[in-house]
């Protein structure tokens, strides 16, 4: 029996609508850049909005896209009736309501975390109006009646009860039960992100980190990665040749055979720009202390280890805030490699706890729908409902070499920002 549906989303998706649902643009991601040159003059002249929005002021968000399209006189704006998140734009479609959750709003850029409520300012700088974003909700708002061609389709009652949810990050720390302080979960597939829940918004001006409204009195702080998996992908392509053929697999036991540090080789993973903490999307990845002696075993530890390192290094902007990372759930592909897990565990020297499902945000998007409809008594019992796997104890032998290879990385990240906008600007 199907009790009801709850929905997890990624962030930060903007489409152009028209009152009757029609699409006037394609879902705008996150990863679209195009409003790099708005987002620095956001940073620049307009910085205090993240202290009301918690969301960094990088091209990612639809405050910048919304600015970049009324700039260019990009002719779905200007045609527009609303502008929406790919959640919404479905449940419109399927509800006819106008509703979206406080995590998707907060993700924005146009939403006042603190008051739950739409930015004046924010709106008037991309041009919109009120009425033409979707009313705020809690994550347990329901919706039914689902239109009777729609849930066919589905396979479903009309009457079926679908509960908004949330977005995937703090879905993903309840599915993986990373509720109370102290508790961070860190998930890392293509892209990778640390998160905590906390009681109130954690910012402060140097604006490292996100803070998003989950609930009237929960938020979730952390700070995502644009390099996870993709990184281990790029360096399968570049070892593949005609005799070698490497499964992610091999290169996790090509790293295994390096001891931690890989003999002091320092990797920034900064492929696709970076986000946290630094949010420069012009950043470049590099290779730093390369020598003769090293081969393709210690290029790919020191690939794994620097995905993890920016982790850490975002981490150290949440501890700044308050946070502590006393107990640390993994979930995402590289939770299927226990050489990279134990990496982790390492460089935290804490323990890291797996559960058997890698879909956390699924599943806190369905203990999410028992709770609102009642199945359930409240979100923290979900602790008692997640099947865990293994549990990684971190080595103390290992603590000080990973304690010294950060301070060079972190020291050698911040040096280098200036000049990897020099190298993008060359490439213009």
């Amino acid at each position: 029996e199907i009790t009801g549906v709850g929905i997890s989303a990624a962030m930060h998706s903007l489409i152009c609508m028209e009152e009757s649902g029609k699409p006037l643009s394609p879902s705008i991601i996150w990863a679209d850049a195009r409003s790099a040159d708005q987002a620095a003059f956001l940073k620049e002249k307009h910085a205090h909005l993240y202290m009301r929005s918690g969301t960094p002021l990088h091209p990612m968000s639809p405050l910048s896209k919304l600015i970049w399209m009324k700039e260019q006189g990009y002719e779905p704006w200007k045609q527009a009736d609303y502008y929406v998140s790919i959640k919404e734009f479905l449940l419109y479609r399927w509800f006819g309501e106008k509703v979206v959750d406080y995590s998707i709003a907060a993700a924005t850029g146009l939403f006042d975390i603190k008051e739950h409520r739409w930015d004046r300012e924010a709106l008037n700088l991309a041009g919109i109006e009120t009425d033409q974003l979707f009313q705020p909700v809690p994550p347990t708002h329901s919706l039914q009646g689902m239109k009777t061609e729609t849930a066919a389709r589905a396979g479903l009652n009309a009457d079926t009860p679908f509960v908004i949810g949330a977005s995937d990050g703090p879905l993903a720390n309840l599915g993986i039960g990373a509720i109370e302080p102290g508790e961070t979960a860190i998930t890392i597939g293509t892209s990778g992100a640390i998160r905590q829940f906390s009681s109130e918004p954690l910012l402060d001006e140097k604006q490292e980190i996100f803070s998003y409204s989950f609930t009237e009195d929960l938020w979730i702080t952390g700070g995502p990665s644009n390099n996870g998996g993709l990184v281990l992908g790029w360096l399968q392509k570049l070892w593949n040749g005609e005799q070698d053929n490497y499964s992610m697999e091999q290169l996790s036991e090509m790293a295994a055979s390096i001891s931690p540090g890989a003999e002091n080789l320092l990797f920034l993973p900064y492929l696709n720009g970076e986000r946290a903490p630094f949010w420069n999307a012009e950043a470049k990845g590099s290779f730093i202390g390369l020598t003769p002696t090293h081969e393709k075993e210690h290029m790919t530890r020191a690939a794994m280890e620097g995905v993890l390192f920016s982790i850490l290094h975002i981490a150290k902007a949440l501890e700044r805030l308050g946070n502590e990372h006393q107990k640390i759930f993994a979930s995402g592909g590289f939770a299927r490699s226990p050489v990279w897990v134990q990496m982790l565990a390492d460089m935290f020297q804490t323990p890291i706890y797996i559960p058997k499902s890698h879909q956390s945000s699924a599943w806190g998007a369905a203990w999410l729908a028992l709770y609102s409809l009642g199945e359930v008594e409240n979100l923290t019992d979900i602790k008692h409902s997640i099947p865990m796997d293994e549990e990684y104890l971190p080595n103390e032998e290992n603590k000080e070499k990973y304690q010294e290879l950060f301070r060079i990385y972190e020291a050698v990240s911040a040096d280098l920002q200036p000049h990897f906008s020099k190298l993008h600007q060359l490439s213009k």
